[in-house]
């Protein structure tokens, strides 16, 4: 049974579980009509990242490459752990206290420049702060806190791995 759990089987678990949340993300915009926000949508590049490298790292057969592959894929688990905390703070503060509300991204990006979008994007706007789903009370960025935490979990394991 343990050889079954290889670094190279996690990585190919770790990208089908990236792009799976990525499809569920988009199925909740598309389907279910939730806008997303600009952390969720930058929560949305964090998973796209990890599931790149882990894809490439699955696809790959020597444990060295498996190793070097969960570093960034922990480095990109951490931030996106960090964009989901900052989101589910917002998401706690009293409406009150809530930064102002901005376009929507597609006027953003038209009309902004980068710098100001990709700061929108990292601090959040007023809607970030909605909770619009939850499941088990859990919200979206609680259970994407879940997700980033596993990913980056497996991956430090497989990093730290003795040889």
């Amino acid at each position: 049974m343990l050889s079954f759990l290889t670094p190279r089987r996690f990585h190919g678990l770790v990208a089908i579980a990236a792009f799976g949340l990525l499809g569920v993300a988009f199925y909740m915009e598309y389907q279910m009509g939730l806008e997303p926000c600009p952390l969720c949508m930058f929560q949305r590049i964090m998973f796209f990242m990890i599931g790149v490298f882990a894809l490439i790292s699955a696809v790959r057969g020597k444990i060295s490459w498996h190793r070097k592959m969960a570093w960034p894929i922990i480095l990109f688990s951490v931030l996106g752990a960090a964009l989901a905390v900052r989101h589910l703070y917002l998401q706690n503060l009293p409406a009150d206290e809530l930064p102002a509300c901005l376009p929507g991204l597609s006027y953003m990006f038209e009309v902004f420049p980068w710098q100001e979008i990709l700061q929108a994007m990292i601090m959040g706007t007023g809607e970030c702060g909605d909770v619009v789903w939850t499941f088990l009370g859990l919200s979206i960025p609680g259970w994407t806190l879940v997700a980033f935490v596993a990913m980056g979990a497996v991956n430090l394991g497989i990093a730290l791995k003795a040889k």
